[in-house]
């Protein structure tokens, strides 16, 4: 029986599909979109039952050609670009096909463990998984909110497990081929920045906080994927659910990470800063009103369940990705 992973390719897919071979699984069915084939390299080492063009594995899908060759889908395939004007891009690519995909299952009684966002919260400042903490403000937050929505409504009468996990900030290795639409992780932009200009560059204050002050919940991708194995390995907890690190730290942390790591040394932010290692460039004009000055993930909900995966801090998350990067992972 067969794993799907969409999205295999990607980020947090390719990590996924990496963290099911440590776990003996490799009868794994890998669907991505490979049309730009420079993420195709995060799959090159890892093994895999069969590749599957996105389009193809959905034709399969409602053909039937799929039906009792499957054991679970973690589906993490979606257009993440924040950025993205094209509505009906977004919503075929992250809201039809995800929807195709849960009606297949629930027809099949397979379990579907699915990657939703933290973008769903817009510029609130509660985030426990409630509808009224929910106010998308772009249209890839909209189109996992409305996703969510449809997960809701279909719970109750579900046939097997539903899981959908409200990503906060991740960052990590694999992440390189995200540069294109410039949705790479900022531990990820910092060190590009540190290593050829030997200063990282972060916001001014917006929205109360203080120069490079903005707070997000900062989360390793290899924490991520711990969560969706312990939900695979689950599956009768189902439900929505925050996945972050469950603590909001702000830019300036993720730059004095980056800087001391590269460095060896052991600066204080102020100490940064007055070095001119950190620098503050004014806030961009196109993010009024887009953007999250404040994350923190709210856990309750998910250590209800019994979920117990601990979640690295900032200092010590990046401080290994960073080393990751400095040996061309």
């Amino acid at each position: 029986m067969l794993h799907v992973v969409t999205g295999a390719a990607g980020f947090i897919g390719s990590r996924l599909v990496a963290a099911l071979n440590r776990a003996g699984i490799t009868e794994i069915l890998a669907v991505d979109d490979l049309r730009e084939g420079e993420k195709g390299r995060n799959l090159f080492a890892l093994e895999i039952e069969d590749y599957m063009d996105k389009r193809e594995f959905l034709a399969r899908l409602s053909g039937g050609a799929l039906d009792d060759a499957i054991e679970a889908v973690l589906h993490q395939g979606a257009c993440t670009n924040t950025m993205e004007t094209d509505g009906a891009y977004m919503m075929e690519n992250n809201y039809a096909y995800s929807k195709a995909i849960l009606d297949w299952c629930h027809d099949e009684e397979v379990p579907l463990i699915y990657a939703s966002s933290a973008s769903v919260y817009g510029a609130g400042r509660e985030f426990a998984e409630a509808p009224e903490n929910e106010n998308p403000i772009n249209l890839y937050a909209y189109s996992k909110h409305l996703f969510d929505r449809l997960v809701r409504r279909r719970l109750p009468g579900r046939s097997s497990q539903i899981a959908g996990l409200r990503y906060f900030n991740v960052y990590g290795p694999n992440e390189r081929h995200k540069k294109k639409e410039g949705m790479n992780s900022i531990a990820m932009q910092a060190y590009e920045q540190f290593r050829a200009e030997g200063h990282v560059r972060l916001f001014v204050g917006s929205d109360g906080f203080g120069d490079g002050g903005q707070l997000r919940d900062f989360v390793h991708v290899d924490d991520v994927v711990a969560v969706n194995l312990w939900l695979l390995g689950n599956p009768g907890v189902s439900g929505i659910f925050n996945c972050g690190s469950g603590r909001a730290q702000t830019f300036n942390e993720v730059a004095a990470a980056v800087i001391n790591t590269v460095g060896g040394t052991r600066l204080t932010i102020g100490e940064l800063v007055e070095r001119s290692l950190i620098r503050y460039v004014p806030f961009p004009p196109a993010l009024v009103g887009k953007y999250q000055s404040y994350t923190q993930a709210d856990l309750t909900l998910l250590r209800a369940t019994g979920c117990d995966v601990e979640f690295r801090p900032v200092e010590q998350g990046v401080a290994e990705y960073v080393g990751d990067l400095m040996r061309g992972a």
